[in-house]
C-alpha cells in the first residue's frame, strides 16, 4: 500500500496534480490540493502528479 499526502504549507494551488491525476486529486475550498484516496494499492497517475508538482508538495510513502 502507498500513502499519499499533500503538504498544505507548500502547496500553491496551481492545479498541476489535478490536471495530471484527476482520479485522485482535486482543489479544496482554499484552492489547495486535496487527495481523494489517501491509500492506494498502485501508484498509477499519482506518481506523475508528484513529479509535476512545482513545489514538491505531494508526498508518497510505502
Amino acid at each position: 500500500m502507498f500513502k499519499i499526502k499533500v503538504d498544505k504549507e507548500k502547496c500553491i494551488g496551481c492545479g498541476a496534480c489535478e490536471a495530471q491525476c484527476p482520479d485522485n486529486f482535486e482543489l479544496d475550498e482554499n484552492s489547495k490540493a486535496k487527495v481523494k484516496k489517501a491509500e492506494v494499492g498502485e501508484l498509477k497517475c499519482n506518481k506523475d502528479a508528484q513529479e509535476v508538482c512545482p513545489v514538491d508538495a505531494i508526498i508518497i510513502e510505502e
